[in-house]
């Protein structure tokens, strides 16, 4: 219709109507008669659903997909011509059909009519046809349907009518009757074949093609067309290759709302109500709506500034929690926003049982109108699905830009120039279905739609090939995007020869400038980056180490820095075992990505924390009620059991938790863990005094319990250079403050031989027992163990003060080696738990670390020496 009236203005054909037949027929029946649009249709249908009894689809109206389904069934039968309420009888599923369409009928305007009562509407005003419309040419189409032929031989008596096929096929309804049909030649195009490696690298060559016609002179914009008959396998492919080639790529078929910041708005307020609270859904939603009218964006700027940067915020109570610590002082603006937050909190928690309302407080402007057209088309429960869906125009003129657009769409308004996409077998044609409600043992597939989709993708190639004028060009991927192989097309038939399109292979014409970087290589070798990531893969390969391996300018300024900060047990452990990923971490600031998918479970650092967490407050409890010494089983467990609902709600209101029946299962366990460390038959001091999570070196106390020192005091490990800080899981002291025991909460599995620092991994026992001496004095008397609460194992240190001796050796040699720059590899680089492993090549178990580990155990020298002590 676009094309036709731009031609129209251009020939300066005043007075001329283009229309669709069904709104001829409306024109004809008068009394502001007009047809039912789609989105008039599925509101009606939305609403009737709850309300109207439906028999044997009572169990599904419910579902997300019912209105789209029921649409769908329903223009089916009105355009066949189909009397559904005359066909009741014939079967319940028809009656439960008929049942809804009396029930839409009625919630629809008068004057919107069904094709059947348009046609015989029209049918007693035919007379005024010459005055109301003049001569009716009818164009751009192959096929009418059912409900409109009888209208149309009838309206051919009246007034002239004439059908202009051109090269297209006439459908055998219309030979003999009154209306004229005007028949052309076909055009004979160049037409080629290819086939692409995926459904991308067709889109990619699309681009290039398109590009090409356009630089080399030989087409306009508005000459060249892309198609395929299921474009939706394409769109995503086409809307990120529309921006990089920087080319106005009309959709003729919409955009999907999701590709607006608008849409991408609304889905964040849909992920909230279908999902659930949580901080980086909220996030989400204040990014997206912090400019645009309406309370969220009346809050303070910034104001997500002021959320915890770990707490998940996944509940109502987690929220009101934060809320009641904020004072004004708190928010960016010195202003108090704590009631407005709160009401935001209150609409969304109530999910999607209120979605139109908070739709309409929290969207405006397009974001809302595409809000209400999403509750229209689907149920609220199923947002995310429906919004995914929703198509909008993308605010590009059709008639003057390169057209990306479904089959039919081209086959209506052909293009000289033209690309036909995802020419593969089951994809175009598409193969015969049923109708999702009325099937075809209730009501013949033949009679329900006596147009199938098969057919009129067929009807479309034909058609597209005898009325493009220049070129076609013919497309397939050979594989789907998980690597099937894809069969031809039987549109294929009779066509040239495909060309093997490889997909590394040098383009005539680049489509961008990263393409046509890609494409000369010799130029790309010279970009800065290029030569970077050469340079680093070549280096990876080679048997020997390079600075892209770590080998660094000797004492260079970060390793001095991060040498001189204070250490924890953890980072010199890293130093130890991963010097590389001692500097990633400490040196270059680098951390693991975060996930943004829900937990599952937690994993061993999260269950070792809680079970921590538990202890600490048991032990506290417990030494508040008269010591753990004094304290039977009964009051040990009632302890841990306190502490465990106390650990519980905090972790909940700042930490992600698993599912409910995961976490409650994982709370057992920790409590089980606790109750075995409390309990454990192992030494026991005289009069003792139990302190846990003892902070020491400059560490902050976790609570306000009693500390035996003072916690600012430091603590440096002696002729090394390195100063430590840390928490000791917990301290037992004497009364009379000659004896102490150190004990370190293991949650894992019990190592199958004894250990004293198991290469490197285990510095905890050694380290805390020298932080306890030199913070309660030389004369104290110190044991120090591993406590395997699993196993109830005690793992005790035989020779503290000669295991401190043996680490001190390990940590000069290592310090020295990094202030010589040799931060390579070690035996945790790129093991399951390095959580660095991602800026490592890829298989580095099995390729880079057989090429460089002996290498760079030789540069490390006398630093491995650790990897192997006991």
């Amino acid at each position: 219709m676009r094309e036709i009236r731009l031609r129209a203005a251009r020939d300066r054909r005043h007075g001329l109507q283009v229309m669709t037949f069904e709104h001829l027929a409306a024109r004809l029946a008068g009394g502001f008669s007009r047809p039912i649009d789609n989105e008039s249709l599925r509101a009606a249908i939305q609403q009737a659903l709850p309300e109207t009894e439906l028999g044997e689809l009572d169990g599904i109206k419910q579902l997300p997909g019912m209105v789209e389904a029921a649409a769908d069934t329903l223009h089916k039968a009105w355009r066949a011509g189909l009397n559904l309420a005359a066909r009741a009888g014939d079967h319940p599923r028809i009656q439960s059909i008929a049942r809804l369409e009396g029930a839409v009928l009625e919630r629809l305007p008068p004057s919107m009519m069904r094709p059947s009562d348009l046609a015989a509407a029209s049918m007693p005003r035919l007379e005024h046809a010459p005055a109301l419309l003049g001569p009716v040419e009818i164009v751009g189409i192959t096929e009418l349907s059912p409900c409109w032929r009888p209208l149309l031989c009838a309206l051919a008596g009246h007034t002239p009518v004439r059908w202009i096929a051109g090269p297209r096929s006439v459908p055998a309804w219309l030979d003999g009757g009154a209306v004229a049909i005007e028949r052309s030649e076909p055009l004979v195009p160049e037409t080629g074949a290819m086939s692409a490696s995926t459904a991308y690298h067709e889109a990619i060559e699309a681009m290039r093609w398109a590009r090409g016609l356009l630089a080399s002179g030989q087409a306009e914009p508005g000459d060249v067309a892309i198609a395929a008959a299921m474009p939706a396998n394409y769109d995503d492919h086409f809307l990120a290759l529309r921006a990089d080639a920087n080319l106005d790529l009309h959709f003729v078929h919409g955009v999907k709302v999701t590709a607006t910041r608008e849409g991408q708005a609304a889905a964040a307020l849909a992920d909230i109500l279908v999902r659930g609270l949580s901080q980086t859904r909220m996030r989400r939603l204040a990014a997206l709506l912090g400019s645009q009218p309406g309370p969220v964006g009346a809050l303070s700027e910034g104001w997500t500034r002021i959320l915890p940067a770990d707490a998940p915020l996944a509940s109502p109570e987690a929220w009101a929690q934060l809320l009641g610590l904020l004072t004004p002082a708190d928010w960016p603006d010195g202003q108090d926003h704590n009631q407005a937050l709160r009401g935001i909190i209150a609409l969304l928690e109530r999910g999607t049982a209120t979605a139109a309302e908070a739709g309409e407080a929290l969207l405006s402007g397009r974001a809302l109108n595409i809000w209400r057209k999403a509750l229209l088309a689907g149920p609220a429960v199923s947002l995310d699905m429906t919004l995914d869906a929703l198509k909008q125009d993308d605010g590009l003129e059709a008639c003057v830009t390169v057209a990306w657009m479904p089959a039919s769409a081209l086959a209506a308004s052909p293009r000289p120039f033209v690309r036909l996409l995802g020419l593969n077998s089951l994809r175009w044609p598409r193969g015969l279905s049923e109708d999702r409600l009325l099937a075809d043992h209730i009501i013949p597939t033949a009679e329900l739609d006596p147009l199938p989709v098969a057919s009129a993708d067929r009807r479309d190639f034909e058609t597209i090939l005898a009325t493009s004028k220049r070129q076609v060009v013919l497309s397939r991927a050979r594989r789907d995007s998980d690597g099937r192989l894809l069969g031809r097309s039987v549109l294929f038939q009779g066509q040239p020869e495909e060309d093997y399109l490889p997909r590394n292979a040098v383009p005539l014409h680049a489509m961008s400038e990263t393409d046509r970087l890609l494409a000369r290589s010799e130029e790309f070798a010279g970009v800065p980056q290029a030569v970077s990531a050469v340079s680093c893969w070549r280096d990876w390969h080679i048997h020997d180490v390079t600075p892209h391996d770590g080998l660094v300018r000797a004492e260079h300024p970060v390793l001095l820095a991060i040498l001189e900060r204070t250490q924890s047990a953890s980072s010199l452990r890293r130093l130890l075992r991963n010097p590389l990923g001692y500097v990633w971490r400490y040196g270059m600031r680098w951390r693991e990505p975060e996930s943004g998918s829900d937990l599952l479970v937690l994993d061993a650092l999260g269950l070792g924390d809680l079970v921590h967490m538990v202890l600490d407050r048991a032990l506290q409890r417990l030494e508040a009620e008269g010591g753990l010494a004094a304290a039977d089983e009964a009051r040990i467990a009632g302890a841990i059991a306190a502490a465990s609902a106390e650990v519980a709600g905090k972790w909940e209101a700042e930490r992600p938790v698993p599912p409910r029946i995961i976490w409650a299962r994982t709370l057992d366990d920790a409590r089980l863990l606790a109750g075995n460390a409390l309990t454990m038959e192992d030494a026991h001091l005289p009069d003792a005094r139990s302190y846990s999570e003892v902070p020491f070196g400059g560490s902050q106390p976790k609570s306000d319990g009693d500390i035996p020192w003072d916690a600012e005091a430091p603590v440096e490990i002696p002729d090394t250079g390195f100063r430590i800080s840390g928490y000791i899981d917990r301290l037992d002291i004497s009364g009379h403050g000659h004896q102490a025991l150190v004990r370190d909460y293991k949650t894992g599995r019990l190592p199958k031989d004894a250990i004293v620092i198991d290469g490197g991994k285990e510095l905890q026992r050694c380290l805390y027992a020298f932080a306890v001496r030199a913070l309660l004095g030389g004369d104290v008397e110190i044991a120090a163990s591993l406590l395997y609460l699993r196993d109830q194992v005690d793992l005790q240190l035989d020779d503290p003060a000669a295991t401190l001796e043996e680490t001190s050796a390990y940590l000069r040699t290592a310090r020295a080696n990094l202030l010589a720059g040799r931060a390579l590899m070690g035996p945790d680089t790129g093991d399951s738990y390095d959580d660095l492993a991602f800026a490592l090549p890829a298989n580095v178990v099995n390729g880079y670390r057989r090429r460089k580990e002996a290498v760079a155990k030789e540069r490390l020298g006398e630093a491995v020496r650790v990897w192997e002590a006991k």
